[in-house]
């Protein structure tokens, strides 16, 4: 590679450019040689021949001259005294924005390196949301970056390694960049492992030894095959990359002697019909083994790759695999997303490529809009960039893919952020299934909706997709934060009330601002969520002395049971209306509802600021559980009884189970709904009437096996 000013690369590497972008090209590789002059990298070479090594290879994949340039100008913002506002005016504002979505924000004080990270990351993915080309500038940088790598120091090796693993491999991946996902993986597992990265490569050279003679004679029958056929087609060894057969042996437990598929053949074929048809002719030749046919032609990878994936038995017993396409898509294949998206003047229509890298990109933004911060965003991110596809279909026949695991959720937000805030059951093929069922290959999938229904926390637990999760997650932080709202309010009211203070006015809330405080609903939500005390908040408000005001009793917070999350009865010993009450603050979890005697809040009660006046509302509209134990003579049919005992006192049983004591009596666990004491005392009265029941108690808390847990 010739770095002559002029002449930056080969003339053959931009010959697909016009003249006139040549020109640009020439000229952008001295503006950045100039800017670098004086710099040198950590193996010696002058700076320069790093960006001119990424531009190298976006020639390559044959991208558009706004794109080299800006390869060229990749790190003059970050590491010298050029801005962008310069790069702007000498190549236009294209470049500029597309040097500036690779630039890191190395001027913003972060709290720590892993904050920093995420936070470039969450920029970069951004702007690849608004230009793919952002991200194809940054896979070729970071690849020439690992092949440049040994010159680092260990720890910032293992670092850039691991980070190649987990971010950069799999988005090329995702954008179907083969060629470029194999090398990264590779060469990160070469520095993360190198021991076990030489053993494999030993033993991969080793077995192309061996087996030399056995792949050349399936070969030379294949290729006799498909002439029989009269299909005209290439067909090539395929060697599976280094990093892939260690993470199968990981994965599957296996011995490298046990990775049968290490070779395989990749048969290209003139059209789609000679696709099936060199199909056919395999299964002929070689029996197939069932269940591992794929076809990614009727139904393609989200990245746009396309083949027919078929094992067959091999003439010598092992498994052979194998993989026919056409040259397009092995095309599309090699180089993903980079084979068509070709920035011309007049070009509107979209490549199926493009379509589903588009709107990929477009779920990065609606993952970021929930996201909290840039930590979050990046680990909603990295679950998308590691799918194991399932496909499946809306009820219209479209083909939706999503990662192995997904559940009806994480399709109702594949399709609508709205249908899935409003989501309230599935029917799979036909059958009403609950949310959390995982989708299989060919699922039939139709959403429920209701306008008044909202995301459930439940959800968090088994959704699976970036853009489900984050949508889940800001929607429970909103609602979270209304009811911390609503509950702040009533605590501050109380608080004023005993200081002897008139209700607060929207005056005190503006003065209490300009003095330094915050805003009134998040001064609230801070006093529902446990983070300010509401007396404090009182007296500043009220700008009186605490020792000479006059202390009212203020009444107690009314409980009803159903405030949300910002108010939640005590697990510990389970409260039920008509129990003595008390109101414990906690910090980020809200207003706790204990009963008087809990062991849980017993050291709080001298401390009165721990604590807060609560009572039962007249009114209640629910039942709540309770739980009781009940030890039984352990005979035939008892249980029948008992569950008829409580449900004739108009209750219902949420769970039950047992345990036997010493063979003669039985602990029967049962968690049922009340509507209060009263209600559970007819009850207990209602089971101590059976002859069967020796002893009966009411138990707080989760009691396992005879263990009371609090």
């Amino acid at each position: 590679m010739d770095s002559s000013p002029g002449l930056p690369l080969l003339p053959e590497a931009l010959a697909y450019l016009l003249p006139a972008d040549q020109e640009a090209f020439a000229r952008a590789y001295e503006f950045s040689a100039r800017a670098h002059e004086g710099q040198f990298r950590k193996g010696g070479l002058p700076y320069i021949t790093h960006p001119l090594a990424v531009a190298e290879i976006l020639a390559g994949w044959h991208l558009d001259v706004q794109t080299l340039i800006a390869a060229l100008l990749h790190d003059v913002v970050e590491d010298t005294g050029v801005g962008t506002e310069e790069v702007a005016t000498a190549f236009g504002k294209p470049v500029a924005a597309l040097v500036d979505g690779v630039t890191k924000l190395d001027k913003i004080q972060f709290e720590n390196k892993a904050e920093a990270q995420a936070e470039n990351f969450r920029k970069m993915l951004l702007a690849m949301a608004r230009d793919v080309r952002v991200i194809l500038i940054k896979l070729a940088d970071r690849l020439h970056n690992m092949r440049t790598l040994d010159a680092m120091q260990p720890e910032k090796i293992h670092r850039i390694a691991q980070e190649t693993l987990e971010i950069y491999a799999p988005i090329a991946n995702r954008l179907g960049l083969n060629k470029v996902y194999q090398e990264l993986e590779d060469v990160a597992f070469l520095y993360l492992h190198p021991t076990r990265h030489k053993v494999i490569e030993k033993a991969v050279k080793s077995a192309r030894g061996n087996r030399k003679e056995v792949v050349d004679k399936i070969k030379t029958a294949i290729e006799a095959k498909l002439q029989e056929c009269r299909i005209q087609a290439q067909v090539r060894g395929r060697e599976k990359h280094l990093f892939s057969i260690y993470r199968k042996m990981q994965e599957k437990h296996l011995a490298f002697s046990e990775v049968f598929d290490i070779y395989g053949f990749r048969i290209v074929v003139e059209d789609q019909r000679d696709c099936y048809l060199a199909l056919g002719a395999l299964h002929a030749l070689y029996k197939p083994i069932p269940g591992k046919f794929k076809d990614y032609i009727a139904i393609p990878k989200p990245n746009g790759y396309q083949s027919l994936h078929t094992t067959l038995f091999g003439p010598f017993g092992a498994p052979l695999e194998v993989q026919i396409r056409t040259q397009e898509m092995h095309r599309v294949a090699e180089a993903g997303v980079a084979s068509h998206w070709l920035y011309k003047s007049g070009e509107t229509s979209l490549s199926d490529v493009q379509k589903k890298t588009h709107h990929w990109m477009q779920s990065l933004l609606d993952i970021q809009a929930d996201s909290r911060d840039s930590a979050e965003f990046l680990e909603h991110i990295k679950v998308d960039l590691f799918p194991d596809e399932v496909y499946v279909f809306t009820p219209k026949g479209r083909i939706v893919a999503l990662p192995r695991g997904a559940t009806p959720v994480d399709f109702a937000y594949n399709v609508h952020s709205d249908v899935g805030d409003h989501c309230v059951g599935t029917k799979i093929n036909g059958e009403f299934m609950p949310l959390s069922t995982p989708l299989k290959n060919g699922d039939r999938v139709e959403i429920l909706t209701s306008a008044s229904a909202r995301p459930n926390p439940a959800w968090a637990h088994f959704a699976i997709t970036g853009k489900a999760r984050a949508h889940i997650r800001s929607a429970l932080r909103k609602t979270h934060r209304h009811e911390s709202v609503l509950l702040g309010e009533q605590l501050l009211e109380q608080a004023v009330r005993a200081l002897g203070g008139e209700p607060v006015v929207e005056a005190q809330w503006e003065r209490l601002q300009k003095e330094g405080g915050k805003g009134r609903d998040d001064t609230l939500a801070e006093i529902g969520l446990g983070k300010k005390l509401a007396f404090v908040v009182a007296k500043q408000l009220l700008t009186q002395d605490s020792e000479t005001a006059p202390r009212k009793a203020a009444g107690p917070m009314l409980v009803r049971g159903a405030e949300g999350v910002a108010v939640r009865l005590g697990k510990c010993c389970r409260p039920i209306p008509g129990d003595p009450i008390i109101g414990q603050i906690k910090k980020e979890q809200g207003l706790i509802i204990h009963t008087h005697d809990c062991a849980q809040v017993r050291h709080y009660r001298e401390d009165p600021e721990k604590w807060v006046d609560v009572a039962w509302a007249a009114e209640l509209n629910r039942l709540f559980d309770v739980g009781i134990k009940i030890i039984v003579v352990n005979q035939r049919g008892v249980l029948a009884k008992v569950a008829a005992a409580i449900a004739n006192e108009g209750s219902d049983i949420d769970n039950v189970h047992m345990h036997d004591e010493a063979g003669a009596y039985t602990s029967l666990y049962f968690t049922v709904s009340v509507q209060n004491r009263l209600h559970l005392a007819r009850l207990m009265r209602a089971l101590r009437s059976l002859p069967e029941v020796i002893r009966l108690t009411r138990v707080k808390g989760r009691e396992e096996r005879g263990v009371n847990v609090v």
